[in-house]
C-alpha cells in the first residue's frame, strides 16, 4: 500500500509540475509577473521566494497545482504593474500561456517515450499461438509459430507493437494484411477484422483468434486431487509432448485437454533432465454454453521468447512523436465513442485506479513505469485541451470567442460557463470515482 502511494504521488509530481512549469516559462517569456508556483492546493506547507518575487510552494492536498499570475487590479510592493499583468498581455499571447501547460504534458510523453525507444526494452516477441478453430486467423491459414514482422505493412518488432498497431483498426474492423515469418520462409495473410467499438469489453486480438504464443507449456499449481494430481504430474514439469503434437505451445496443449474429455491422453514432461511419460484421462466439465472440455486441474504458464527493441536517437523520437499523437488521437475517438453510447462510461479511471496502476507498475519496473508516466501525461495534456470551462481549453475557448467578436465575451457568459465546467467536471469526477470503487468491490 505505501509502496502504491508513493509510485502515485511521485507520478502526480512529476506531471504536474512539468504541466504548471509549461504555463509558468511561457509566462515568462511573455513578460508576466508570476506571484505563486504552487504543487498542490490548500495551506501552504512549504515555501521560498526567489529574486524575481515569486514565491514557489508546497500546499497540502497534493492532486493538482496551479500558477498565480498577477492580475491587473493588483500591486506588487506597492506599486502598479498593469503592463505585467496576465489581462494586459495580447490575446496571442494569453493563448500561449493557457495552451502551453497541456503542450508540455504532450512534449513530456514524447520524451518519456523517445527515452524508451533509445534506451531500449525487453518485450514478448511476436510469436502466435494456435488460432482457435473458425477464428478469422484460422480461416486465413495462421499457425502457431507464426512470426509477425508488419502489420498493414508497419513493421513491429514485439507482442506490444502488434497490439497497438491492431487497436487502431480495432473501432473500424475490416481486412489487415499481416506478413508473417515462420521456419526461414516468409509470407502474407489478409485476416478479416472484428469491429470492436469498446475494446475494454472484449479483446479485439483474441476474437481475431490472435494469441500470443512461443512460450514452452510449464506447470504452475496443481489442484489437490486432481487429474493430473493423480496421475503423477509435479509443478514445474515442461510438456514437450501432448497426444500427438510434439513441442506444443500452452494453446495446443489446453486445446488437446477440452477435446480428451474422459479419453486417455498421453502427456510427456521433462523433469531435472529426465523425459517422463504420463496418461491422463481428463475429467468432464460442462460450460454455461452447455459444450463438455475435458480439464486436468493444472496452471499453466511458460518464459515467453524476449526481444529487445531500440532505435537511434532520431529514430525514437520520431517514433516518440507518433506514438504520443496516435495515444492522444485514440483517447479522443474513446472519448467520442463514450459521448455517442458506443463505449461504456465505466472506462473513466478517478486516483485510485490510476494509482493501482502506478503501483503495479512501479513494481513490473522502471520502463514500465515510464510507459505508465507517458500515457497519463498523454491523458492529462488531451483532458486539458477540452473545450470545458475551468480546463485550459474553456480559457481557450473564451479567447477564440474574442478574436471573432473583437473583444472578451461578456461577463455573464463567462460566468455561466465557469459554473456549467464546474457541474461537468464535478460529475466526471464523482463517475470516476464511483467507477473507481465499483472495480475494488466487484
Amino acid at each position: 500500500m505505501l509502496f502504491t502511494l508513493i509510485a502515485f504521488f511521485v507520478a502526480l509530481g512529476i506531471l504536474i509540475t512539468f504541466h504548471e512549469l509549461g504555463h509558468y516559462w511561457v509566462a515568462r517569456i511573455c513578460g508576466v509577473r508570476i506571484l505563486r508556483f504552487s504543487i498542490g492546493f490548500g495551506r501552504v506547507l512549504i515555501k521560498r521566494v526567489d529574486r524575481h518575487g515569486t514565491e514557489w510552494a508546497l500546499s497540502a492536498i497534493p492532486l493538482g497545482g496551479y500558477v498565480k499570475m498577477l492580475d491587473e487590479n493588483e500591486s506588487v510592493a506597492g506599486k502598479h504593474l498593469s503592463a505585467e499583468s496576465f489581462q494586459a498581455q495580447s490575446v496571442g499571447r494569453r493563448i500561449a500561456i493557457v495552451a502551453a501547460g497541456p503542450v508540455f504534458n504532450l512534449l513530456l510523453a514524447v520524451f518519456f517515450y523517445a527515452l524508451l525507444n533509445f534506451i531500449g526494452t525487453q518485450e514478448p516477441a511476436p510469436i502466435l499461438g494456435t488460432p482457435p478453430a473458425q477464428s478469422a486467423a484460422a480461416k486465413s491459414g495462421i499457425e502457431a509459430g507464426d512470426r509477425i514482422t508488419s502489420v498493414n505493412q508497419q513493421a513491429v518488432q514485439s507482442w506490444s507493437q502488434v497490439r497497438w498497431e491492431l487497436l487502431q483498426q480495432a473501432s473500424e474492423g475490416g481486412p489487415v494484411e499481416l506478413s508473417l515469418e515462420h521456419g526461414g520462409r516468409s509470407f502474407t495473410r489478409t485476416i478479416e477484422f472484428p469491429v470492436v467499438p469498446d475494446p475494454s469489453k472484449e479483446d479485439p486480438l483474441r476474437m481475431a483468434g490472435l494469441t500470443l504464443g512461443g512460450a514452452t507449456p510449464r506447470v504452475g499449481s496443481i489442484v489437490a486431487g486432481s487429474v493430473a494430481e493423480q496421475a503423477g504430474m509435479l509443478q514445474g514439469d515442461v510438456i514437450t509432448r501432448v497426444g500427438d503434437l510434439i513441442n506444443p505451445d500452452i494453446g495446443l496443449v489446453i486445446s488437446t485437454i477440452q477435446q480428451h474429455a474422459d479419453k486417455t491422453l498421453l502427456v510427456q514432461v521433462e523433469r531435472a533432465g529426465q523425459v517422463i511419460d504420463l496418461s491422463l484421462v481428463p475429467a468432464a466439465f460442462t460450460l454455461d454454453s452447455g459444450a463438455i472440455v475435458g480439464r486436468v486441474g493444472v496452471q499453466l504458464g511458460g518464459d515467453v521468447p524476449m526481444v529487445e527493441v531500440s532505435y537511434g536517437p532520431v529514430d525514437s523520437v520520431t517514433k516518440g512523436v507518433v506514438r504520443t499523437f496516435d495515444t492522444a488521437w485514440f483517447s479522443l475517438r474513446m472519448m467520442g465513442r463514450m459521448l455517442i453510447g458506443e463505449v461504456s462510461w465505466k472506462n473513466i479511471s478517478g486516483p485510485v485506479t490510476i494509482a493501482d496502476y502506478a503501483g503495479q507498475s512501479a513494481r513490473i519496473g522502471w520502463s514500465a513505469y515510464i510507459a505508465f508516466l507517458a500515457l497519463v501525461s498523454v491523458s492529462l495534456g488531451v483532458l486539458n485541451l477540452l473545450p470545458i470551462p475551468m480546463l485550459d481549453g474553456g480559457h481557450l475557448l473564451y479567447y477564440l470567442v474574442e478574436i471573432v467578436r473583437g473583444s472578451p465575451p461578456p461577463a455573464k457568459w463567462v460566468e455561466i460557463g465557469q459554473r456549467a465546467g464546474f457541474g461537468v467536471l464535478a460529475s466526471l469526477m464523482m463517475l470516476a470515482l464511483f467507477n473507481d470503487l465499483m472495480r475494488i468491490f466487484t
